[in-house]
């Protein structure tokens, strides 16, 4: 299972970022492999729809779970149109701190 965890740097001593569409980056995490990957969010600095259009590149990057603090109405439903699980997070972390949490 491939999971994204947004994040605001391209590695994984960087901060989760609360934000879905307009993270700045986000880290693939395959959890079978363990292997992860860093790719810049081209949507972030958008003037508008940054979050469907981030929601379309999760599924693209077939993507079936996400984590981040918060997803806007149309990302949602999106998201869910194509069985995308959304957990959502508040807490100050590290990706790294993520990424330990499911590897378990």
């Amino acid at each position: 299972m491939k999971t994204l965890i947004t994040s605001t740097t391209e590695n994984s001593e960087g901060l989760f970022d609360k934000r879905f569409g307009r993270a700045a980056w986000f880290c693939v995490l395959d959890e079978e492999t363990g292997e992860t990957s860093f790719l810049k969010n081209e949507n972030a600095e958008g003037q508008s729809g940054a979050g469907t259009k981030t929601a379309e590149k999760v599924v693209e990057l077939g993507v079936e779970k996400v984590i981040s603090g918060d997803f806007g109405p149309k990302a949602k439903k999106l998201l869910e149109k194509f069985g995308v699980q959304m957990v959502i997070i508040n807490e100050d972390l590290k990706v790294i701190d993520l990424i330990n949490r499911i590897k378990g």
